[in-house]
């Protein structure tokens, strides 16, 4: 049986029937994914989906359209398709083959072969830390809605703290994308543990300050732990109304007033706020990188989601533009995909990010580029392509951090 397929970046409205209250958990099992040809692609036709449906997963990109649907209500969704095909028979069965979270060990390469609590994951960043004193330390970036601390590792080579162009890794910036927590823990394990035995590890240490950012938004990590796995959002509420959630990636203050790369609907997975940076996490996270820029500068940044195997850069809110360094962003691109490729045969595809996948307005990598004066700036869409999706079991999580870390040792080779 096929996993279900759920995008990494659009997720569109949850019905108030989905959302649990604060001491439910959502049950998805007898929930299926419906894959729709649609007959009329439409914006009213996408609203009267939304209504039935608990979960649109790529809102406004094609005329195929991926939802979440208890099974009461498939053949009236499926009413509306000239084409319905079920992508996966029952959600909660998908769910349960994602594996349990593992109590933590550290800092054995073990640790990436099964998911962690947000509270064990804090742990392996001070553990982690705390093993590599003269080149290492925990930093912040803020605090989030409910007042955890955005919490990551600084490491630094040769040349002393502070010394050299930074890089800035985000993950989790979406509660419910786990691998990307996983895949930059390893980054940050693969640079600490490999500096005093690895030539090529130690080279990058001592080329760049990096600052590497597991989980971005704690509290819809955390929610997506205890309540609803396919939490997307932040936890921050809105007077009268009783939707809750801003996504952090269309809350960053550069063309956040752009329209049709998010929603103005608090209900929507992609609700841009009220105003430009106003979530929390999204203050601090802009605050840390207007640090880095007027330091050593910004070399490059990633911001990890899952999924879709994509390698995007700047512009996400016009389709039309190119960034001034396109070239050069599209070198550094191609190379880490052919690096990804040569690990384990898995095929990324890569580009500017509104032409490659769709528009997106107060994105990180537009604010990094244009704002934070980023030489590089990329999303990394990890696996799959939708087999199993943000469920992705942990007999993956391996195999996608090693190959991720090809791909971004490729890219600071040549930044």
């Amino acid at each position: 049986m096929k996993s279900f397929l759920l995008s990494s970046l659009l997720f569109s409205t949850i019905l108030a029937g989905v959302v649990p209250r604060a001491t439910e958990k959502v049950d998805y099992h007898g929930f299926k994914v419906l894959r729709l040809e649609l007959t009329e692609k439409s914006a009213k036709v996408e609203a009267k989906i939304e209504e039935l449906v608990a979960h649109v997963l790529n809102p406004g990109t094609s005329s195929v359209l991926d939802v979440v649907v208890s099974a009461d209500k498939v053949k009236a969704v499926s009413a509306f398709a000239k084409k319905s095909t079920v992508i996966t028979e029952d959600v909660g069965l998908a769910l349960e083959g994602e594996g349990g979270i593992s109590a933590y060990s550290v800092p054995s390469e073990t640790w990436f072969t099964a998911y962690h609590s947000y509270a064990d994951h804090m742990q392996f960043i001070k553990d982690l830390q705390a093993s590599f004193t003269s080149n290492s330390e925990i930093i912040t970036a803020g605090t989030s809605v409910q007042g955890r601390v955005l919490t990551g590792i600084h490491i630094w080579g040769s040349g002393g703290k502070g010394s050299k162009p930074a890089v800035l890794f985000h993950g989790t910036v979406h509660a419910r994308e786990w691998i990307t927590t996983m895949t930059v823990e390893y980054i940050a394990w693969q640079l600490l543990t490999k500096y005093g035995s690895d030539a090529s590890v130690k080279a990058l240490v001592d080329k760049f300050d990096f600052y590497i950012m597991p989980i971005v938004n704690p509290d819809g990590f955390a929610y997506t732990q205890t309540n609803d796995r396919l939490w997307r959002k932040n936890r921050q509420t809105v007077s009268g109304n009783s939707c809750v959630g801003r996504d952090n990636n269309r809350n960053w203050s550069y063309k956040w007033e752009v329209t049709g790369g998010a929603s103005t609907n608090p209900c929507s997975e992609t609700f841009k706020g009220l105003a430009a940076g106003d979530a929390p996490e999204n203050k601090g996270m802009m605050a840390q990188v207007t640090s880095l820029r007027d330091g050593k500068g910004l070399r490059l940044y990633i911001d990890f989601h899952s999924y879709g195997q994509y390698i995007l850069w700047p512009y996400g809110y016009n389709c039309n533009l190119v960034v001034e360094n396109d070239a050069q962003h599209r070198s550094l691109a191609t190379a880490a995909a052919a690096a990804i490729k040569a690990v384990s045969g898995t095929a990324y595809t890569y580009g500017p990010s509104c032409s490659t996948l769709y528009a997106t307005t107060g994105s990180s990598t537009d604010y990094t580029d244009v704002v934070g004066n980023a030489t590089y700036s990329y999303t990394y869409e990890l696996r799959d392509k939708g087999n199993s999706g943000f469920v992705l079991p942990v007999n993956q999580i391996q195999p996608t951090v090693r190959e991720t870390w090809a791909g971004v040792v490729s890219m600071l080779k040549s930044a």
